[in-house]
């Protein structure tokens, strides 16, 4: 039986991400991914074990770089790269110790995750570029960029998944995604 999951998400944990990506990679059916308006982060992982991610134009989906506390993981190794480990403090090097080894498990879960579909070769090189720090983890993935990647993208989003994201709106903030035409109040 083919199974559908719409992601409206800026991520989370990489254990629940991840735990709900291996249940979908293991569905017998056909997953389809929703993205109406973005999976960041832990969504894009879930996306990747779908067979279809179907996205609006605007849609993004957005790297799996490993984050530490407010620091990416890649930036912590840049820094004992380029710096005398003597001019480091301990936390520092812990953290980059901790980073290297969370990019070696998101690199080698996004890989899993993705050779259902692509080579392995290929899959290597995709999971490499999202999860290494290639990009800040807020860029945004677009449809195009993201179908150049070799993700099965499409962007024929059913009205019906417009239509639920409706019924639930998010709280107000700088920018707020409205997935239906506001009214316009007639001039007074």
């Amino acid at each position: 039986m083919p199974l559908d999951i719409v992601l409206h998400t800026p991520g989370g944990l990489v254990l629940a991400s991840l735990q709900i990506a291996y249940a979908l990679r293991e569905h017998k059916g056909k997953v389809t991914a929703f993205v109406p308006h973005y999976a960041m982060s832990g969504g894009t992982l879930i996306a990747l074990a779908a067979d279809e991610i179907v996205m609006c134009k605007h849609s993004v989906l957005g790297p799996v770089d490993p984050q530490l506390g407010q620091s990416p993981a890649a930036s912590l190794l840049k820094v004992i790269e380029q710096k005398p480990v003597k001019e480091i403090d301990d936390q520092t090097l812990v953290l980059a110790d901790v980073g290297r080894k969370a990019i070696a498990q998101l690199k080698d879960a996004a890989r899993e995750l993705l050779t259902r579909r692509l080579p392995a070769d290929q899959a290597q090189t995709l999971a490499d570029k999202l999860s290494g720090g290639t990009w800040t983890h807020d860029y945004p993935i677009r449809p195009g960029e993201a179908r150049e990647l070799g993700l099965p993208i499409s962007t024929e989003m059913p009205k019906e998944v417009l239509e639920l994201m409706t019924l639930y709106p998010q709280p107000m903030r700088t920018v707020e995604y409205l997935p239906a035409p506001r009214q316009r109040q007639p001039p007074a």
